[in-house]
C-alpha cells in the first residue's frame, strides 16, 4: 500500500545527513522525555530469579537419565533410595534486544499530531531501556550494539543512536537468541507478509517479541478531501487525486486489515501487538508492553 506523505521525501545522501544530524541534536530529549515517563509510570522492575547456573542453591530435586552424574547430590541422595540432583540459582538477566524504525516512512506527522512516528518509537524504546536497565537486565539494539547490562543503559543506547548511520532496511535478527525478547517500535506499513518473513526467525528460535505499531491519526481516518497529492517517502512515488475522499473507505479497510493480519499472527505465537497513536500518551503503551513482558517473564517459560 502507498505511504501518505506530506513532508517526506525519498532519501539521498544529503538528506540522510540531515536526518543524521537532527536525530543527533533530538536524541537527549528524548532521553529526557523518556525517563520522565518513567519516571512517572513505574517505580521500579524488579529482577527476577530462576533455576540455572550459579553459586546459591535453589532446591533438590529427583535426577532424570542422561543428566551430568556430576550434578548429583550424593549426600542428599544417600539419605533415602532416590538420587537427587543438587539445583542452583541462576540470577536471570536475560537479554531484551530494542529496535525503532527509523525508515523515512517514520518522519511523517500530520497536523493531527505533535511529534512524528520517529520521535515517537525513538521515546518508547529509550523508556523501555531505562526501565530494564534499573533492573539489571541485559539490552541490545540489533545491528548496533552487542548486549550489555548498566545502570546508564538508555544513554548509552542513545548515545549508539545518536552516531549511527540512517537506516532505512531492517536489522537482522538471525543474532537473537531462544528465551530473548525483542521489542520493535515502527509503523509496519509493508504488506504484513512481509513482516512476518522478518520476524519469523525470532518465531523460529523461540524469542518472544512485543510489536509497537507506532501511528499518526491521520494515517488511520484519512482525513482528505478534494485533490491530494501523496507521496511515498521511500520511493517518492507520487499520486495525484482529485477527490481524495473517495478512497477513504477502501483506504481504512485495507489499513486496519493489515494490522488485524499481524495482530492474529503475534496472538497466535504468543506475542504481544500493541498499537500508539501519536496524539495520546507514549506512557499508555509502555504500560501495555511492561505489563506484556512482566506477565511473561514471571510466569516462567
Amino acid at each position: 500500500m502507498a505511504r501518505i506523505g506530506e513532508v517526506t521525501a525519498p532519501v539521498t545522501t544529503r538528506d540522510a545527513l540531515v536526518r543524521a544530524r537532527t536525530r543527533a541534536s533530538l536524541v537527549p530529549d528524548l532521553l529526557v522525555q523518556a525517563r520522565r515517563i518513567v519516571g512517572n509510570v513505574i517505580a521500579g522492575w524488579h529482577g527476577r530469579r530462576r533455576r540455572g547456573i550459579g553459586e546459591n542453591f535453589w532446591q533438590f530435586r529427583p535426577y532424570v537419565d542422561g543428566e551430568a552424574v556430576a550434578r548429583i547430590d550424593w549426600r542428599r541422595s544417600a539419605r533415602d533410595e532416590h538420587i537427587y540432583i543438587r539445583d542452583r540459582e541462576w540470577e536471570a538477566a536475560h537479554t531484551v534486544w530494542l529496535w525503532a524504525d527509523r525508515s523515512p516512512s517514520m518522519l511523517y506527522r500530520s497536523t493531527l499530531a505533535e511529534v512524528s512516528k520517529e520521535s515517537r518509537a525513538l521515546v518508547l524504546i529509550l523508556a523501555l531501556a531505562e526501565l530494564l536497565s534499573r533492573s539489571g537486565e541485559r539490552i541490545a539494539w540489533p545491528g548496533l550494539t552487542d548486549p550489555f547490562a548498566a545502570r546508564n543503559g538508555a544513554e548509552r543506547l542513545a548515545q549508539y543512536v545518536m552516531h549511527a548511520e540512517p537506516a532505512s532496511a531492517r536489522p537482522n535478527l538471525t543474532q537473537v537468541r531462544r528465551f530473548s525478547d525483542v521489542v520493535i517500535a515502527s509503523d509496519f506499513l509493508d504488506p504484513p507478509e512481509e513482516t512476518m518473513r522478518w520476524l519469523d526467525p525470532l518465531a523460529r528460535v523461540g524469542a518472544r517479541a512485543h510489536l509497537i505499531e507506532v501511528a499518526d491519526p491521520a494515517e488511520e481516518s484519512f482525513p482528505y478531501a478534494g485533490r491530494t497529492e501523496f507521496r511515498d517517502p521511500e520511493t517518492g512515488e507520487k499520486l495525484t487525486f482529485g477527490r481524495a475522499e473517495t478512497l477513504g473507505e477502501d483506504y481504512r479497510r485495507l489499513y486496519l486489515a493489515r494490522r488485524d493480519a499481524l495482530m492474529s499472527w503475534c496472538k497466535k505465537l504468543g506475542w504481544s501487538y500493541t498499537v500508539n497513536h501519536t496524539d495520546r500518551l507514549a506512557s499508555e503503551a509502555l504500560i501495555r508492553v511492561h505489563t506484556a513482558m512482566t506477565v511473561e517473564m514471571d510466569g516462567g517459560r
